[in-house]
């Protein structure tokens, strides 16, 4: 390989490096050496003086080997600081890490230690902001001790390790997380009593990390949450964006986009590893040397940091991490003389393309720059990742390096298509870099990588333009060119050359490549067989693209000449459309696994959407129900029923054993139980009381029933069918008289949350028409308390902390077929709330659990909807009267002037974009809101109602992310849990 314009240097930081190691991925040279940074983090000289000697001591030992790692010595230099914040240092900082268990002073100290000696803020007065972070860095000292311990011991150990690759992640704040899973809850709030403060409104001033956007982060969260409690070796990786999705606003005009601030003040979780970066390329060439060996040149080089954040396991040391990278440029790349001349733009513009690319989550990407950047990041991601989990594989090899057990110590799972590009990535690292051939590369890839699916929107299975991809990674498109042929052999093998038309059918549902000629190879073996049959004749290419790239006007044309009879057949692909590649489809023939995140979505999975790659390798195919951490999602937010579970089961254990929840069904009568599930519920209740006057200014009833719909805002989710039905209730209760009204309805507090995508703007009709009903319904003096309508700004998971545990009624009313599983079904009915829903997701499995009733059931069948869009292609829906009786009202203009008629117009027609009721709203309709009619009924019961929600949180067991991560564990990656001595 040709030498490299600049060298990268890599100084690893303990504890993910104990052996010099070179490496390069992109011509650049890659050194490691020891170093200890992060040990000592004050500016006090004292205490600089004081701990230096131990420091030294650790880093000094340069001959130290994986055999003999420095777990004691670190842990002994970090618990030595921690104490030397404190008045507490004693005989315990010689008994090492297994004693150590701070009070509450020992935490004050080193609370107080750090708002002086680590400050972020100006000397003075220990506010609120000062406090927080004055704690999470002394909760960070600890995390640290057990994080340096559990990597030591992966290293020393040299383990099989799962890498979860996510474009997201929707953490939520860390501080009260990670002191209940450290078990020092109790001692942090006595700590922060003695400093004049209380723990929750310490905690109250972190932001959520802008990692994520929705359910696909929040499950990653959870799953990294799971893996550190259960002690399974594994890292994740992101992108720490600095701007994050957007921060919502709900104002007179609906939903207003503005940058989230979340690192504005600093993010004491994560330590930067500077030592820790690597190259990642764009555009360029591909050369190939007088070997054959193919070499990418040229182009544009930018470098990915890493930034880790510290995930601690429940009751355990295990602490693992989610390294997350940031991009930039070397000082080098600005243009001192540009800027002095005046053209600061050209100055800075180098280093400002290559931080963009972690501004933004999921940039906007109607325009070719919106999906240049949106490709930037799925490579970043990729490749950065790649080159980290290779250089530790090869440290931990300790000499010359086996390929062939790659896979055996290391499993890649790719959440959703976003890291797709994991596979052509891996493939030429391993033989560009590495020297592999295509052979090994590819048969190491395939038994590495596996594929999570998220979805069954068309539009959501990625693809992306070809002439973009050769333009921006064009190595990567040879790769995947020599797959997408690789896939073709296979096919042809498998459905033979006798029918021509079966396997053109299947090559065109199949392939990586669409609307692209079929390579030369292939057409040759079609035409050998047609000495026994028809001919191939003319395959044209027809470049073209709808990227704002122009196409090419030449065209290669292969003549074949006929045999014996004059029929023709062609294989050519459909003429104007554009070259694509399909992700979803490489990632299915690059994996080794293909999991779908509920039952009815991964038998979707193999019926419709990968339905000839399940004929095909069937053995490839599974399922892994979806689920969420019982400790964030009950234990920490949901104090109250936490101890009222722990007291009726007589243990602690379920919240890492959530089958023992199971045992509250024999209680579900009590009526102690029951008035004291019935109390928890009601204090919960007045919190979201507080917390949406605060938000929102809207004063509500806590008598009321709160029934709640927070979710991404998107049409498949029915938004649109839950105001619509709350439209219908408000226009009853209007024609009744006042005690009509107390007589037929319970009274309700309808609350909305969820964020619709800046540019998609039929979703962001339904947030101002959501909005806009309840401006009008909470100003009605005729109405009153019996229903108010509440749209949460900015949803996010501290939102869900609150509203999640006061809620009574969640709705997942998603269209049948379309939601993949769904995660805050399964939070819902952990706190005891009740669903509304249809068969669809993850719906049908807490359905099965809980019991059907109690669950409220309506709508259409997944088997069920093609036949109904097809009747109402045919004309012959007849819409529901009192359906069309609230699309009258609405348009009436109730609601305000805004003109509404491209929402409702979206429900009528029989054909058109954007027109036909694609959702099934309509259809649906009738079915539930008589429904809802039940939901009253039930809760005018209230011993009925309690009984239902203790059946709910029992029958909650099976969604636990524990179970979901020990059947990836044992099914996919082959990986163990590993305790730490």
């Amino acid at each position: 390989m040709a030498a490299s314009p600049f060298s990268a240097t890599f100084t690893q930081t303990s504890p993910f490096s104990h052996s010099n190691s070179f490496s390069s991925f992109l011509g650049f040279k890659c050194r490691t050496r020891h170093s200890w940074p992060f040990f000592i983090r004050t500016s006090s000289t004292w205490h600089s003086r004081r701990s230096l000697s131990i420091i030294r001591s650790v880093a000094s030992n340069q001959k130290q080997t994986l055999k003999d790692p420095p777990t004691q010595e670190v842990g002994t230099s970090l618990l030595y600081k921690f104490f030397l914040h404190t008045s507490h240092f004693d005989e315990r900082v010689a008994d090492g890490l297994d004693s150590f268990a701070p009070d509450s002073a020992s935490i004050a100290s080193s609370i107080k230690y750090h708002s002086e000696f680590t400050p972020l803020f100006s000397p003075g007065r220990f506010e609120l902001p000062k406090a927080y972070f004055a704690t999470a860095q002394s909760v960070q000292d600890m995390l640290i001790i057990n994080w340096n311990a559990t990597y030591d011991y992966y290293e020393k150990m040299n383990v099989k390790q799962a890498y979860y690759l996510s474009m997201e992640y929707l953490q939520g704040r860390a501080l009260l997380n990670a002191i209940g899973n450290l078990e020092l809850s109790g001692p942090y709030a006595e700590a922060l009593r003695k400093l004049g403060h209380d723990l929750e409104d310490v905690a109250s001033q972190e932001p959520d990390a802008a990692l994520g956007n929705g359910g696909l982060g929040r499950l990653a969260s959870c799953f990294l949450d799971s893996l550190a409690t259960l002690n399974y070796p594994a890292w994740g990786y992101g992108l720490r964006y600095k701007y994050g999705l957007f921060k919502q606003l709900i104002t007179k005009d609906g939903q207003e986009e503005v940058a989230e601030n979340w690192l504005e003040m600093g993010n004491p979780w994560e330590i930067v590893r500077n030592d820790v970066s690597y190259p990642v390329k764009f555009y360029g060439k591909v050369i190939e040397g007088p070997d054959g060996k193919k070499e990418w040149i040229g182009g544009e080089d930018i470098t990915a940091v890493a930034y880790d954040v510290p995930i601690p396991g429940y009751k355990t040391k295990t602490t693992i991490n989610l390294r997350l990278w940031s991009t930039k440029l070397a000082s080098e790349a600005f243009d001192l003389q540009a800027f002095n001349t005046g053209d600061h733009a050209k100055a800075y513009k180098a280093q400002k393309d290559a931080e963009k690319i972690c501004y933004v989550l999921y940039p906007g990407d109607e325009s070719i720059e919106g999906k240049t950047l949106r490709l930037k990041q799925q490579y970043t991601l990729c490749s950065a990742s790649l080159q980290d989990i290779i250089r530790r594989f090869e440290r931990r090899s300790g000499g010359p390096v086996n390929w062939e057990n790659f896979p055996e110590k290391v499993a890649v799972q790719m959440n959703d298509t976003h890291p797709t590009l994991c596979i052509p990535e891996l493939i030429r690292i391993l033989m560009d870099v590495k020297g592999l051939s295509w052979k090994e590369a590819w048969d190491i890839t395939q038994r590495t990588v596996a594929y999570t699916n998220h979805t069954v929107l068309p539009e959501a299975l990625e693809k992306w333009s070809l002439n973009l991809l050769k333009e921006l990674l064009p190595r990567h498109v040879q790769i995947i060119e020599m797959i997408d042929e690789e896939l073709i052999q296979t096919i042809t093998s498998e459905y033979g050359v006798e029918d021509l038309d079966l396997l053109q059918q299947k090559l065109k549902q199949m392939r990586i490549l669409d609307n692209v000629e079929l390579p030369s190879s292939v057409l040759e073996l079609l035409v050998k067989s047609e000495e026994k049959g028809p001919a191939v004749d003319t395959i044209e290419e027809t470049e073209t693209s709808n990227e704002g790239i122009k196409p090419s006007d030449k065209k290669d044309e292969l003549e074949v000449e006929e045999s014996e009879t004059e029929e023709k057949v062609t294989f050519e692909p459909d003429l104007k459309p554009p070259e694509m590649v399909r992700m979803a489809n490489l990632c299915v023939v690059g994996g080794r696994a293909v999991n779908g995140v509920a039952e009815i979505h991964s038998e979707i999975v193999k019926t419709d959407v990968f339905n000839d790659f399940y004929g095909l390798w069937p053995e490839k195919f599974q399922n892994k129900t979806n689920g969420v951490t019982p400790r964030r999602w009950i234990r920490f937010c949901n104090p109250d029923l936490s101890n009222i579970i722990t007291k009726w089961t007589g243990t602690e254990d379920w919240v890492i054993n959530t089958e023992k929840l199971a045992e509250l069904r024999k209680f579900a009568d009590n009526e102690d139980l029951q008035s004291e599930w019935r109390e928890a519920k009601r204090r919960n209740k007045i919190k979201v009381v507080s917390f949406l006057k605060e938000k929102t200014g809207y004063l509500v009833s806590p008598d009321a029933m709160f029934d709640v719909q927070v979710k991404r805002i998107h049409e498949y989710k029915r938004q649109l069918l839950n105001i619509m039905g709350i439209v219908y209730r408000y226009k009853k209760m209007k024609e009744m008289s006042p005690d009509e009204r107390k007589a037929n309805f319970v009274p309700r507090v309808c609350i909305f949350g969820g964020k619709a995508f800046a540019t998609y703007v039929q979703a962001k009709r339904i947030v101002k028409f959501i909005t806009d009903v309840g401006a009008t319904v909470n100003h009605d003096p005729d109405i009153g308390d019996l229903l108010k309508v509440v749209f949460v700004p900015d949803y996010n998971v501290s939102v869900a902390e609150v509203l999640i545990p006061g809620s009574e009624l969640s709705q997942h009313i998603s269209t049948a077929g379309m939601e993949a599983s769904g995660t805050s079904n399964m939070k819902f009915a952990m706190n005891g709330c009740i669903l509304i829903g249809t068969l669809d997701g993850a719906n049908v499995e807490i359905r099965e659990e809980v019991g059907e009733d109690n669950f409220f059931l309506f709508g259409a069948r997944a088997d069920e909807i093609a036949g109904l869009r097809k009747e109402r292609a045919e004309g012959k829906f007849v819409p529901d009267p009192r359906f069309e009786e609230v699309k009258a009202y609405v348009r009436s203009g109730v609601f305000g002037p805004y003109n509404y008629e491209e929402l409702m117009g979206s429900l009528e027609g029989n054909e058109g974009y954007g027109r036909a009721d694609y959702f099934l709203v309509g259809k649906d309709f009738p079915s539930y809101i008589e429904c809802q009619e039940k939901v009253d009924e039930a809760y005018r019961d209230q011993k009925k109602w309690t009984k239902m929600s203790i059946l709910n949180t029992a029958g909650s067991y099976k969604f636990s992310s524990d179970r979901t991560i020990h059947e990836y564990a044992r099914h996919i990656w082959m990986i163990d849990p590993i305790v730490l001595p």
